[in-house]
């Protein structure tokens, strides 16, 4: 009995620590991105040497409209990622594991399957007004990575949805449990 703990708590801290790596690894990406956002409006020649080199001064020539719209789906994007991943890391650290159904527990993974709805939503709008754009003639390879996974974000909001769903159920029968005894 007690090795089965050991190795829950094992994978739980490896968890924590796997959610706080990509943590750091999205806001250095939304940070690094907007870095490349300010110097491509100021000094766009440096651009092509920052971060994943996102060089749209063509887009910037072209039309500024597109190179904003664009470029605000990037930064969004980026920063709801960072700060779906801020709320994982306060779910693994402040739940307790011997009473996991509980109010707090429960908001926070429904706030889990909203973000990850809106990254989805997003993902998938931006992937749309890219293709647009493409039609017009706008050279949007570079920027086809920032949104290609927006399905399985839509996919996985879905399902944790359902868990949020099933957690709020498990919470009030426990209330009610703890009511009658």
């Amino acid at each position: 009995m007690k090795a089965k703990v050991k190795t829950k708590n094992f994978v739980f801290k490896g968890l924590k620590i796997i959610s706080w790596v990509i943590f750091i690894g999205l806001c250095v990406e939304a940070g690094g991105l907007i870095v490349n956002f300010i110097f491509s409006l100021f000094k766009p020649e440096i651009v092509q040497n920052l971060y994943q080199k996102l060089d749209l001064s063509q887009m910037y020539e072209s039309s500024k409209l597109a190179f904003f719209g664009m470029y605000g789906f990037i930064l969004s994007i980026s920063i709801l990622k960072a700060v779906l991943f801020y709320i994982v890391i306060l779910l693994v650290t402040k739940i307790d594991l011997s009473k996991p159904f509980n109010n707090y527990v429960s908001k926070q993974i429904y706030k889990i399957s909203y973000y990850t709805f809106s990254i989805g939503l997003l993902s998938f709008i931006a992937r749309q007004l890219a293709k647009d754009l493409q039609h017009n003639g706008f050279d949007i390879d570079k920027l086809n990575q920032f949104w290609a996974d927006s399905q399985a974000f839509i996919l996985m909001a879905a399902v944790i949805y359902v868990i949020a769903i099933i957690f709020s159920k498990g919470v009030e029968y426990q209330e009610e449990i703890e009511e009658t005894v």
